[in-house]
């Protein structure tokens, strides 16, 4: 099967692209941990099943010295004990607001949250799990296709 992507979001809205990558240089620059954005990343991604942005953030979490075990664990991280409690907040959460359509964040995932996450880190938290979220949902909607190792393949 030949997968093609149905448009070019890039060259279609360049201003909305630059709106999102000003977004996305606030939250780069935000001050949370590089590794801990990069799980947060990839597990909405795996989520939303967006191959492309699943792509990319494992392989930027592998060149900042992410384990290999860690990024397969991922999607079962509550049954693994190789994620820090902070990490696992950060997770709990960004499944809560990733699936928000299936009901409220709990009480119980927010307190953990507070515990581990200052209230400036929990508002960059959100919004890093936005702007993955609105990314996943360009890229699945308009199928961008990730990069192909022709020798893997």
């Amino acid at each position: 099967m030949t997968l093609e992507s149905r448009l070019n979001y890039r060259e279609e809205n360049p201003k909305a692209v630059e709106a999102m990558l000003a977004l996305e240089g606030y939250v780069r620059g935000c001050g949370l941990e590089h590794s801990l954005m990069e799980l947060v990343k990839t597990r909405a991604s795996q989520i939303n099943g967006c191959a492309f942005c699943v792509h990319m953030h494992t392989r930027d979490a592998r060149a900042a010295g992410e384990t290999e075990e860690r990024l397969y664990l991922l999607s079962a991280w509550r049954e693994s004990p190789l994620y820090s409690a902070r990490e696992r907040a950060a997770l709990a959460w960004t499944e809560a607001l990733t699936r928000v359509a299936d009901g409220a964040p709990s009480d119980e995932d927010y307190a953990e949250l507070a515990r581990r996450f200052s209230p400036k880190e929990q508002v960059d938290l959100g919004f890093l799990i936005g702007a993955i979220n609105v990314w996943n949902r360009i890229c699945v909607g308009f199928r961008v296709i990730h990069p192909v190792d022709q020798r893997a393949a």
